[in-house]
């Protein structure tokens, strides 16, 4: 049932269906407690002991530790709740989403936004 006619799937674009929703539980619980004060604070001061309260995976830690958002929405984090990460440390959206497009920033803006640089 979850299993996705080809002609539906996006080339190298992980869909956000109810396996990857389960499979992302702790890394998108972890990201919506961003939403409070206190616990954007507790991110700053100790990143590793903010995420193992949420009982991250390695991977997971890793993924959110070096900031590669490809990979958290890979592990199943949900976009709009892992952009809650860069409310900490602020993070352009386009810059997330050149990440997502194996893109440098300048040419993510110029090709996908026909911004000129």
């Amino acid at each position: 049932m979850d299993e996705k006619p080809e002609q539906d799937r996006i080339p190298d674009t992980p869909l956000f269906d109810r396996k990857r929703s389960l499979d992302g539980y702790r890394i998108n619980k972890m990201a919506m407690g961003l939403s409070k004060p206190e616990n954007r604070e507790a991110f700053r001061q100790d990143e590793s002991a903010y995420l193992d309260r949420f009982g991250l995976t390695p991977e997971e830690k890793e993924a959110v530790m070096t900031r590669n958002w490809r990979e958290m929405v890979r592990l199943g984090g949900n976009l709009f709740f892992i952009l809650k990460i860069s409310a900490v440390d602020p993070v352009r959206i386009t810059e997330i989403g050149a990440h997502q497009a194996g893109m440098e920033h300048d040419d993510f803006l110029r090709n996908r936004l026909g911004k000129k640089v």
